[in-house]
């Protein structure tokens, strides 16, 4: 079976096309800049080729046919035929309350999403086009929409519910969601697979580390707790944006500089995180070479990142009454070595020893703890469109 997977932003869409039984990436690539004019990098892994393209993008269903025209391509494609597409996988960043599971896309699921949209006014959006240009360019094939907020949605209402008066939540869903749920899902069940345990007897805490960043509680399977909250501007501070922070913050600095809500929201999606610390940039690799220079305020903004996320480890530990695992994924969870020993180091007390030397490692899995830690921690790439694909494909074969 072949399943094409589709990530649709605003003004870009990634896509791969893999068969979900042997894990093979058949092809996989990016269009971007949509609505300007149109760039598609195309991959294909078992030859180590990559292809770069100018095409007229103006909207998402001219991309998802030059996907299409890749992937069918003489000198470059993986495929004889549309047809050999089974069905599309779609990432769906907010499925609200309505969706604790992947699902098969029909008229009642798309006006679902419609209704999320003031939940994800930046993502749905876009996630809808994507939909949209896709059954436009492939009528009669089977689509699927695994959620990022599903995941999440086993948590109780003592996780979810914010202190604010009640009737914001029945009225307008005001509560914490989560996001990165897909990631938190794959690398958590990997995890059991790795130590060879049944989920249902493990205690897991997963840090998806990146420029968006997110900490997970999963006790049995289920997610019961995780840091991202209504919106992914929640938790921990990351490469633009915030992170939790006192809300009086808001008010004090409208009125200092007169900004409103709009430019107060884009201080904290774009202007904080790492970057709002250091000075220097979003990008992990960047604030570590200027803290390695001397840069104070670097060194800060790493300091204060790795805090937080010991921070999450030790408070969902207490929530979960324990924890047997911990498992560092994403970009910077993958690669950098000393940020996941900081953010692991200290917590001797509740069974975790780091291995300094098995931690030396990038993007491969491996435990990188010591042999004789009681809490085993992990470095597992994650894989959020496998996971896509295999919910598509159980969906679509029933």
């Amino acid at each position: 079976m072949k399943v094409l997977v589709i990530n649709a932003g605003s003004s870009s869409l990634k896509y791969q096309l893999m068969d979900p039984e042997s894990r093979e990436v058949l092809a996989k690539g990016l269009c971007e800049r949509i609505g300007i004019d149109g760039r598609l990098t195309h991959k294909i892994p078992a030859k180590d080729a990559k292809y770069e393209f100018e095409i007229p993008m103006p909207t998402h269903a001219e991309a998802i046919q030059a996907v299409l025209d890749a992937l069918l391509s003489s000198e470059h494609g993986v495929i004889k035929s549309a047809s050999e597409i089974d069905a599309v996988g779609h990432r769906v960043v907010h499925g609200g309350e309505k969706f604790a599971c992947s699902v098969r896309i029909d008229d009642a699921v798309m006006a679902a999403l419609e209704e999320c949209i003031p939940l994800a006014p930046l993502h749905n959006p876009a996630n809808i086009t994507g939909i949209k240009a896709c059954e436009k360019v492939m009528p009669g094939v089977p689509m699927v929409g695994v959620f990022d907020t599903a995941f999440h949605q086993t948590m109780p209402p003592k996780s979810y519910i914010y202190a604010l008066p009640y009737e914001y939540y029945e009225k307008d869903k005001v509560r914490r969601y989560g996001f990165h749920g897909t990631s938190h899902r794959y690398v958590s069940a990997r995890a059991a697979e790795m130590l060879g345990k049944p989920i249902e007897e493990l205690k897991i805490i997963t840090c998806h580390l990146g420029n968006g960043s997110s900490v997970a509680a999963v006790d049995c399977g289920k997610s019961v707790d995780t840091s991202m909250g209504f919106t992914p501007l929640a938790g921990l501070p990351m490469g633009t944006r915030s992170g939790d922070l006192d809300a009086g913050i808001l008010e004090y600095l409208m009125g200092q500089y007169g900004y409103d809500m709009k430019e107060m929201m884009t201080v904290l999606n774009k202007k904080s995180g790492v970057l709002g610390i250091s000075g220097v940039s979003s990008d992990f690799r960047d604030v570590e070479n200027a803290a390695n220079d001397g840069n104070q305020r670097a060194a800060l903004a790493l300091e204060t990142f790795q805090y937080n996320v010991k921070k999450l480890i030790g408070a969902y530990a207490a929530a979960m009454g324990g924890v047997d695992v911990i498992v560092f994924t994403a970009g910077v969870g993958e690669n950098d070595a000393i940020t996941r020993y900081n953010a692991a180091s200290g917590l001797e007390f509740m069974g975790v020893k780091m291995d300094a030397e098995a931690n030396k490692v990038r993007g491969k899995e491996k435990v990188i703890s010591a042999p004789d830690s009681k809490v085993k921690v992990l470095l597992i790439p994650t894989d959020e469109e496998l996971m896509i694909a295999m919910d598509t494909a159980a969906i679509v074969k029933g």
